[in-house]
């Protein structure tokens, strides 16, 4: 604890760890492009340079809060030096801002209007860059990098994949994979958390709106849309609504408004998920594995898991994610419909990424289609909304159709970091009771924390559960199971901080605390969800008898004896 004099105003600090967040906390919004308080310190960018009363500069970023500094923040000299960063910049920068997709939330874009930055002194160094679009998530674009590292600090600190790094030196330096590779053909698993905190047009989404808007438009499609849990708490933030609000029936209209024929929800097929892998869970404890059972609802993790640990492969459940399985429940249930002339395309929304990459897997195939023909992201879905003239805010919200518009809060719950976990137990358990529901609650799958454990009395039995988001969490787990320092009968996985909630898809930015109110708008829709567990929904049973039957394919990547 202490306090300092900030632009001659004293101000109090007990826990922030830099000079930075104590200037910030007072109500200045120093400029930086390098810092995110979730990633190791860079100090790279120069922007947040405070002066102290001796004159000297230091960066505040990686300067230790002291009783009795003195710092101001914008003297003459420190515009000046913020000008001159900003000009250099933009001098070895693709200033083709109006066709740019950042084009109005752009950071560089931002500051530059900020600072007054009118005309660039320096004679223009950029270089015409190959775009990497090989990647069926995410397109690099290097000649709108700034060489902030976030990305780098991203995928190393947090995803622990460390497919981007430095390479050159001096005015040759770049932000490129090993050997230059292109990112489709690297160890990429598609997460899209770089270009969560990619600060211009250096990264971002892999577009499939210009498909979508081509089938829309064709009269010999019939468009269905599948909507995940997540996307209903953070849309919204597209359009003014607070991180968290829950805007389900505005997204069901805004879908018809752009031309869906039908709008249903994915928590649906999560549903299912808890089912067969509840079946899947019990019998992995019967048969007595050494290993626990992994989930298999998140596709990066899936992809890591096979790139760094083929040896637990075995033990990820074999069943396909909510996406894929109500992709090919759909396409099975509705194919009569195609007698009209009219071929069925199912287009997911979602939260994520790496669901354009798992579309796409060669183990999705099914008579030689794909059950999801598009992924379109969140981000998207609010360009198209935002394309058509449609005032989201203004909608009348609207309901989901039916068959496949009914899901539990459970299913709902595979929004959030934890919440697969919580509705296989919520399954399992013989305690159906509303405490019984209360009590799992807070056995410890919840929160933020990036690995949880916890222990449960399910029917009698003890078991040891572990839930882990990020993948530098989960690969750290795992190097624990297979040492054999932890044991766990049951292990959830989501590759994004917070879950899918904080997915790559998501509007940003994306902050902690973003994080935490869409994690509670999650929370919200399970509480105020009339249906509670998966097997309590109706649909299942209707599905089980009049479209899934014994065709196991439908539902799982694989066939696993006994089941």
């Amino acid at each position: 604890m202490g306090s300092m004099i900030i632009d001659g105003q004293r101000v109090e600090f007990q826990n922030e760890k830099n000079l930075l967040e104590v200037i910030r906390k007072c109500g200045i919004d120093l400029p930086t492009f390098c810092y995110h308080s979730e990633l190791s310190v860079y100090g790279a960018c120069r922007m947040c340079m405070v002066e102290d009363q001796w004159g000297s500069t230091i960066a505040s970023c990686s300067t230790v809060p002291k009783e009795g500094m003195v710092i101001s923040t914008n003297t003459a000299r420190l515009k000046k030096h913020r000008k001159m960063i900003l000009e250099l910049i933009l001098s070895n920068h693709d200033r083709d801002c109006t066709v740019c997709e950042k084009n109005g939330r752009c950071k560089l874009q931002e500051l530059a209007i900020r600072l007054g930055i009118k005309r660039i002194r320096f004679e223009e160094e950029k270089k015409d860059l190959p775009i990497d679009d090989s990647s069926v998530s995410i397109v690099r674009n290097p000649n709108k990098c700034i060489m902030c590292g976030d990305c780098v600090r991203m995928c190393e600190e947090v995803q622990g994949v460390g497919v981007l790094g430095f390479a050159y030196r001096g005015s040759k330096i770049q932000v490129t994979t090993a050997f230059n590779k292109e990112l489709g053909k690297v160890d990429c698993v598609g997460c899209g958390q770089c270009r969560t905190v990619c600060p211009t047009g250096a990264l971002v989404i892999k577009k499939d709106i210009d498909r979508a808007w081509n089938a829309l438009h064709d009269p010999k499609k019939r468009m269905i849309a599948q909507i995940a849990p997540a996307v209903r708490v953070a849309i919204g933030e597209e359009f003014g609504f607070k991180p968290g609000e829950v805007t389900m029936g505005k997204i069901v209209a805004a879908l018809r408004r752009l031309g869906f024929d039908q709008v249903y929800d994915t928590a649906l097929a999560a549903d299912l998920t808890v089912v067969e892998e509840s079946k899947e869970f019990q019998k992995h404890l019967a048969d007595g594995h050494t290993l626990p059972l992994f989930t298999s609802c998140c596709p990066a993790w899936v992809k890591f898991a096979e790139q760094k640990y083929p040896e637990i492969t075995e033990h990820i459940s074999s069943c396909r994610s909510p996406q894929q399985m109500f992709g090919a429940v759909i396409k099975e249930q509705l194919k009569d419909l195609e007698k009209d002339g009219r071929q069925n395309i199912v287009a997911a929304i979602m939260p994520c990424t790496a669901k354009k990459a798992e579309a796409v897997r060669p183990d999705t195939l099914r008579d030689g289609l794909y059950d999801v023909d598009m992924v379109i992201t969140t981000q998207e879905l609010a360009m198209m909304i935002k394309e058509e003239g449609i005032v989201f805010s203004e909608l009348a919200e609207e309901a989901l159709d039916m068959p496949f518009g009914l899901a539990s809060g459970a299913g709902v719950l595979f929004g959030a970091s934890g919440g697969v976990a919580e509705a296989v137990l919520r399954h399992c358990s013989d305690d159906k009771s509303f405490s019984g529901l209360k009590e799992l609650a807070y056995i410890g799958a919840r929160g933020m924390q990036g690995v949880k454990e916890a222990e449960v009395l399910i029917n009698g039995k003890t078991l040891r559960i572990a839930v882990a988001h990020g993948l530098k969490n989960a690969d750290n787990l795992v190097k624990s199971i297979l040492a054999g320092e932890k044991t766990f009968d049951f292990v959830e996985v989501m590759a994004c901080p917070g879950g899918c909630i904080g997915g790559g898809g998501q509007p940003i930015p994306q902050t902690q605390e973003d994080r935490i109110q869409r994690t509670k708008g999650i929370y919200h829709a399970d509480r105020t969800s009339a249906i509670k567990r998966s097997e309590e929904n109706p649909s299942i049973d209707a599905l089980y008898i009049s479209t899934i039957k014994n065709n196991h394919r439908l539902l799982h990547r694989k066939k696993i004896k006994g089941l």
